[in-house]
């Protein structure tokens, strides 16, 4: 069974993207493989489909075989035509940066500051002046001893085990609550890679050939980490160091040894390396770590986007000049410019204090609204709430100060599984929701799910353009066994807390209406069960024009709006938003989008009904004035942007 398409999957087949692919195709006994250029690789192995280079907009063949050859073939083309598959973990990143409010980039240094003449790759923004930390961990060598015959067996079980151990330590750390979502997903695509079978067969291959298994080990992962060095695209080229850091964790198991620690890092200090495994980083105390450099590394590396996340300013590709800096005791590092200063003098110390402190001064600003219940003038509270796809963004959003949850995207919970999940299960994540932000109100969108981001359990028709096909509410309804188990599960969750209910794609009042049906049949089931449940506010996103055209009427039908200004900008300005060329029609500020903004308000508030934001623009602090002009009382996004939003509507009311 095989059949081609071409790979919608954001940015290609890069590291998470490429784990999570290979996962799925583990979970089927076929055989199979991806084809791209006439080249055939195992779909099971991560190392192979990472070095294939599969980019987004590429054609590729999907091809299996055995008894669920078609099951698999099926399910691994939905996970390639989904433009977000695998990108979850981003989503969580975002919200894991929320105390880390991202800044305006710095001016140009002073000349006394700049010209220090070692100038690496700016990974993450910020600057930092603090001791440094060198951390050069000795290289593992072999001995090279060619093994005997009867040693062969035992060194093969020796490296197994220290596979296993790997894996297993990694494992612990994913089990680990506080680990950050983003960091999460790097600590798994790594996990994978210490188990792949391209990794794992080439060594066991040299094991048998004689190698001891150090040796082994290093000889794969340097073959294979010089092979993504060589790749063009840079996601890819940024996994050389991911294969070196999987090695060296394999070879340190096989000797009973540790890694150095960071775990003595001073406060404030700066992390100097050659090399930093995005493993050893992960697990690091990376609140104690004030910025990072690194003579390996770019700014799509793992060490990169951990620095991002956690808001730690970084510089890498130093290369061999990173010696430099091994004897420094003190380091100013712009992760701006990328500019490094060993043991600045007193002018460039000066600066970059001036500049730690007016960073810290935002900060410490935006941190005096956590608790602030944001009030306009005439005394109406506007609820700044955040967006989150999963519970394990719940702590970023109440650490920003976030007035409950404008969007909860239900989907994710649905796309990590291999099945639909469970009634239970559902009830079980939504009454976790509610009680954490309780009193506040948490608002569930239902399944919004299409062609474009296809799930196990439910087949999609092929069809020219997903976006304005059988999706979202349009789907639900025409599956009221799947969609009747979600509402049940609603129903139950709104005993344990402030919950409202949201339908995606709405575009005509029937599909209200049909709705509230479907709940009065829940109920009633419900109750012939025994079951408890209670009552929530149902409402509609406003996404579609049809939608905006006919909101006084929809105002009638429900009890609030939530308009979701990513999709309404594409579908007013009929420009795909996943589209660069027709990325400027992409605005929502665009007056046509604004037009339709102002045409829900006017019907909501004259209907009496709350008037929210789910899209991103609703953090964006130019807009907010105006969307609070318009009648609009609920804001929802990124974590990240609730501190901002907040200040600003405050700022607002003072002004009257």
């Amino acid at each position: 069974m095989e059949r081609s398409t071409i790979v919608r999957v954001h940015e290609g087949l890069h590291a998470r993207p490429a784990t999570r692919f290979v996962k799925l195709a583990k979970s089927f006994e076929s055989e199979v493989d991806i084809v791209k250029d006439g080249k055939a690789v195992s779909a099971k192995s991560s190392v192979k489909l990472m070095l294939l280079g599969v980019k987004e907009g590429q054609e590729v063949t999907v091809r299996a075989n055995g008894a669920d050859a078609i099951e698999a073939v099926e399910a691994l083309i939905g996970y390639l035509e989904n433009p977000r598959a695998g990108l979850e973990e981003d989503d969580a990143a975002k919200a894991d940066g929320a105390d880390a409010v991202a800044l305006q980039p710095a001016p140009p240094l002073s000349q006394a500051a700049s010209d220090s003449g070692l100038v690496g790759i700016a990974a993450s923004e910020g600057v930092h002046l603090g001791p440094a930390f060198a951390h050069f961990p000795p290289e593992i060598r072999s001995d090279g001893r060619a093994l005997a015959a009867h040693e062969i067996e035992p060194e093969l079980a020796k490296f197994q085990a220290a596979i296993a151990a790997v894996r297993t330590r990694m494992d612990k750390a994913l089990a680990d609550e506080t680990l950050a979502g983003g960091d999460r997903g790097i600590v798994a695509a790594l996990r994978d890679i210490a188990g792949d079978e391209t990794l794992v067969g080439d060594t066991v291959a040299m094991i048998r050939e004689g190698a001891d298994a150090v040796a082994a080990t290093i000889a794969v992962s340097s073959r294979l980490a010089e092979e993504f060095g060589a790749v063009e695209d840079p996601y890819l080229n940024a996994r050389a160091d991911d294969m070196q850091a999987v090695g060296r964790q394999i070879c340190l198991a096989l000797l009973g040894q540790d890694d150095v620690s960071l775990e003595q890092i001073p406060q404030g200090a700066v992390l100097i390396a050659d090399d930093i495994g995005a493993w050893d980083l992960a697990r690091a105390p990376l609140k104690r770590i004030g910025a990072v450099v690194c003579g390996h590394g770019g700014a799509t590396s793992h060490i990169a986007i951990i620095a991002r996340s956690h808001g730690i300013p970084a510089v890498l590709g130093l290369g061999e000049r990173v010696a430099e800096l091994r004897s420094a005791k003190v380091v100013a590092v712009n992760g701006n410019s990328g500019a490094i200063i060993a043991d600045p003098d007193a002018d460039a110390r000066a600066d970059y204090e001036r500049r730690m402190s007016d960073a810290r001064a935002e900060r410490d600003a935006l941190t005096m609204f956590r608790d602030t219940v944001p009030t306009l003038a005439n005394g109406t509270v506007i609820e700044v709430a955040a967006n989150l796809g999963s519970l394990e963004e719940i702590d970023a959003a109440k650490e920003a100060g976030a007035m409950g949850v404008g969007l909860f995207r239900t989907e994710l919970l649905f796309m990590r599984h291999m099945h639909l999940p469970s009634e239970d299960m559902q009830a079980e994540t939504y009454s976790a929701l509610a009680k954490a932000f309780a009193p506040y109100p948490v608002i569930v969108r239902t399944l919004d799910i299409g062609g474009d981001k296809p799930i196990a359990g439910i087949e999609f028709p092929e069809e020219e353009n997903p976006f304005l096909g059988w999706r979202g509410i349009r789907m639900c309804l025409d599956r009221p066994d799947i969609f009747k188990q979600q509402l049940r599960a609603l129903l139950r969750a709104a005993v344990h807390g402030n919950v409202k209910v949201m339908l995606p794609m709405v575009s005509d009042l029937d599909e209200v209406r049909r709705t509230r049906v479907l709940i009065e049949e829940c109920k009633v089931e419900l109750k012939q069960q025994g079951t408890a449940f209670g009552e929530f506010a149902l409402g509609v996103m406003i996404e579609t024009p049809a939608a905006v055209l006919i909101a006084p009427a929809l105002a009638r039908e429900v009890a609030f709006f939530s308009i979701g200004t990513n999709d309404l900008t594409q579908y007013v300005m009929a420009a795909d938003r996943l589209n660069p060329t027709v990325v400027k029609l992409n605005d929502v500020a665009n007056p046509a989008v604004m037009a339709a903004i102002e045409m829900t308000a006017k019907a909501g508030v004259e209907a009496g009904i709350m008037v929210g934001m789910c899209g991103e623009a609703a953090g964006r602090p130019d807009l907010i004035p105006a969307f609070l002009r318009m009648g609009l009382t609920e804001l929802s996004m990124s974590p990240a942007s609730v501190p901002r939003a907040k200040k600003v509507v405050v700022e607002l009311g003072k002004a009257g």
